[in-house]
Parts: C-alpha cells; structure tokens; sequence
C-alpha cells in the first residue's frame, strides 16, 4: 500500500492524463487555481491550511511501481501512457499565500503552473489536504476569538474522521489559536504542546474520589488539575478537591492547578466552584470546562459572567460540525498555445458564482492607514497596479461604488517551487501560530463578528474585469452563432 498516498487521484483525472497523452498533449502547460466560493459560518474570511504539506507532497510525487502494477490491471491504459506515469514528476511553479493567511472567496490560495497531465493528476490531492486544514484551522480560531483571551485546549482526537484527520487536525488548531492538543502524536510529530490530566475511568478506578485526586496530587504535584464531575460536581468533587489541596499538595509547598467540569450548568456550576474555592483561599485555582463546546456556547458562558479560565473544545472543532464541507475547488484559468504564451480560459456556468476569474493571476491587498484590510484586488500576474485613487465597484452589485485614495498595496502570495523545487522558507507551527494573530489583527471589529458579519470585497484589476468581459462576450457571441447555424441547417 502506498505510503504518501499517491494514488489519492480522482479516476477521471487519470483517464483525461492518457487522452492529453494520446493526442501529445501532456507537456503543455496549464494554469490551475484552487480557491473556495464561501466561507463557512457565514464568516467574513479564513484562514488559509496547510499550503507547506500541499507543496512539499508535490515536491515528493512520483508513482510506486506497485501503482502502475495496479493501473496496468484495470486494462484501460497503454503501455506509452504507463510508461510516462512511471517517471512522472512535478516539473512546475507553484504560487500561494502562506499558511494562516486571511484570504476571501474567489481569490486564488494557491496556484499551479505545470504541464497539464502533472497539474492535473495531483487536482484531489491538493483539495484534500487543504480543504480540511483550512476549514479546521478556521474554526479553531472563531472558537479561539469567542473565548476572549482564555485559553482553549484542543481535545477532539478521538472524534476526528479518522488518524489524520485527529493529528493534523490538532496541528491546524492549534495554528489557528489554541495552546495545545490531547493528541500525543501530533506534540511528538510537530512539537506541538500536550495536555491532560485523567478521565472518569481514573476516578472509579479507586475506593472513593478522595483517593484517586490523592493518587493523581502525588504523581503530578506541580500541574495537578481533577476532573470533578464523576459524582457530583458540588457536593463533592469540588469539596475532595479542596481537601486533597489542603491536605497533600500545601504541605508539599504545592497549590492545586485547577479542575475541569465535563456536564450540568457549566455556568452555574463554575460560578459555585469559583465561591468554593475562594472561600479556601484557593484563588489561583483554575476552572476549566469541556463537554461539546463551540464558539457560540463560550460566548453564551462568558456573558454570563462564568469564571471560567480555560476551554476543552474536541468534536465541534476537530470536524468543524456546524459546517464540516469547505468548498475548495480547482479550476483551469490558462492554456499554453502553440508559441508558448498562456492563453486565459475561464469557466462559465448558468450560476454566475461559478463563473471563473481567468488568467495567470496574483492578489495585491490593500491596507489603511491602521493596516486593516481595505480590499483584495486580483490583477493578471505581471500587471501593475496604478496607485493614486482606486475606485471600488462590488462585482455583483456594479452600482455599488467608492473611491479610496489613502492605502497601502502589499503583495500576499510568493512563488513557493521553481521547477519542482521548493524555494521558499516554511514556518515552524508556533510561528504561524503568531502569524494567524498577527492577520487577525488586520480585520476590523465587524469583520470579526461570529454572526452577521460584515464581508470584504474582493475586486478585479481594470485589465482582468475587461479580459473577463471579453471572454464572456465572445462565449455569447459564440453560442449565438452555433444556434443560427443549427436553425438553418434545420431549415434545409
């Protein structure tokens, strides 16, 4: 079985490989971007995940000869065309934002620029991996953002579609904001920090809860957190809490790290502990909670004033359950001709959200005066923006205009391979973990909003909205001509 998974490739993509083949088509080069059409959530934006796997698995692709075996089997495909895909490897450019880059629907995240069966063949690969990173690590910071500057534990491994799905997953929550994950093989595989004290089964391990906090307290002295609902919370998880501090962890010169409720009223039940353990003089006594949480139910607790220092989010985060699908797709937007030139191709569809942009193209954002993102313009690669004032037009609404004129134009996506080589310096996890912080800031309070928030317009360079015009004019003009033409032939 293939160890990088190689032969994640949709089967049409393959037979498409060995028609460009037979024609002599396969070295001709092709322009694909992969962008999505909506945020989930109903969000203003995300973040875009995992771009270095995407890039460094295209960096690694070539098939195994046990896969051409098994392609050989299906007795579908020539000899020639199996031959070529024995020695096949990504020759291409690649182009795309960063990892934990604010991005918008419809605008390229990534880009692709290689001979049109290397280009092809790798379309699914790169959904699947980015797909679920973006969508995952997106999630993550909205529940990050709800807590307000609370902590927020990453605990959904064991509800992860899969081992994948659990480890990078963790991996792309915590670059979206959390401070870490239950899943010991993400920390082992990516440094990430791991956390976690006991479960239930700990407690009924032993003679009576008092115990298994004694047993847990002199093992794990100097980070002892208890789960305290395993009988009940008030009446006696929180008091053998106290009575274990008091008596095991103070005469050792320890206090009690704090306790984590898991069921009940999370904010009546924190806001008793909280009295509880104040009234001891257990003040820097944390209280964490878990148990099915997302961003809408942290914000619920904390306006209702919980003392709640610390969140464990698992499944809503891991799968993304309010929105789980991110629509990533990857679309062709140039052809190479006969002398070289990469001709624009676009997409049209009777849903106009289906209408590509076409073209080899980069994203200029524009900054304020604050550096806070005005607007993203997509320009035809190489095309210069003029500076001075910029008028704005909403591309669904072309009434909708305005005029700006302070702002300052930044480049956000970078030529990442070269050749099929990598030529750019990937991020360590904690640095684009600072980096998802640091774009967050460049969002406006309205962009930010869980619900009802306000969207970013993306807009299109004058040089690209007239090549799209055109483009769409000549397909009119085109159809126009096939149907006068069948009705004089039916005419005949």
């Amino acid at each position: 079985m293939s160890k990088k998974n190689n032969m994640l490739i949709d089967f049409y993509e393959l037979t498409m490989g060995q028609a460009y083949f037979n024609q002599g088509l396969e070295k001709r080069k092709a322009c694909f971007d992969l962008f999505y059409r909506r945020c989930p959530d109903k969000a203003a934006f995300t973040l875009a995940g995992n771009v270095q796997a995407a890039v460094e698995f295209l960096k690694d692709f070539k098939f195994e000869k046990e896969e051409i075996d098994y392609l050989r089997s299906l007795n579908l495909f020539t000899e020639d065309y199996l031959d070529y895909l024995s020695t096949i490897k990504f020759t291409g450019d690649v182009y795309a934002v960063q990892d934990g880059t604010v991005t918008f629907p419809n605008e390229p995240i990534l880009t692709v620029v290689a001979p049109i069966v290397e280009a092809q063949i790798v379309e699914t690969k790169l959904l699947t991996i980015m797909n679920r990173s973006s969508l995952v690590t997106t999630k993550s910071n909205r529940i990050v953002r709800s807590a307000q500057g609370r902590a927020v534990m990453e605990f959904g491994t064991r509800r992860a579609h899969g081992e994948s799905a659990a480890n990078e997953g963790a991996l792309d929550a915590y670059i979206g904001g959390a401070v870490g994950t239950a899943c010991t093989m993400t920390g082992m595989e990516f440094g990430v920090p791991v956390l976690g004290t006991m479960a239930h089964s700990f407690i009924q391990s032993f003679d009576n809860e008092y115990e298994a906090f004694k047993a847990y307290a002199l093992s794990f002295p100097d980070n002892a957190t208890f789960l305290v609902d395993t009988y009940d919370t008030l009446g006696s998880g929180v008091q053998n809490a106290i009575k274990v501090a008091k008596e095991i962890l103070e005469p050792m010169g320890k206090k009690l790290a704090g306790i984590r409720i898991d069921s009940g009223d999370l904010a009546y039940l924190s806001k008793q502990a909280r009295k509880m353990f104040d009234a001891a003089g257990m003040y820097d006594t944390k209280i964490c909670v878990s148990n099915s949480l997302d961003e809408y139910l942290i914000s619920d607790l904390l306006k209702q004033g919980a003392p709640i220092d610390t969140f464990g989010v698992g499944e809503n985060l891991i799968t993304a359950k309010s929105e789980p699908v991110f629509g990533g797709v990857y679309k062709l937007t140039a052809l190479e001709n006969e002398k070289g030139a990469l001709v624009p191709k676009i997409k049209i569809s009777d849903n106009i959200e289906k209408v590509t942009n076409p073209g080899f193209k980069d994203i200029v954002r524009l900054y304020d005066k604050d550096g806070k993102i005005l607007t993203d313009i997509l320009k035809l690669y190489g095309e210069k923006v003029a500076r001075g004032p910029i008028e704005i037009k909403d591309p669904n609404s072309s009434w909708k205009t305005y005029t700006i004129t302070d702002y300052t134009p930044v480049k956000i996506r970078h030529k990442m391979m070269e050749n099929g080589k990598i030529i750019y310096d990937f991020k360590a996890p904690a640095q684009k973990r600072d980096f998802v912080a640091k774009q967050i800031n460049t969002l406006k309070e309205e962009n930010l909003r869980l619900t009802n928030a306000q969207t970013i317009t993306i807009n299109l360079s004058p040089k690209l909205a007239e090549l799209k015009e055109r483009l769409l004019e000549e397909h009119n003009k085109g159809n126009a001509n096939i149907a006068k033409n069948t009705i004089n032939e039916i005419e005949k």
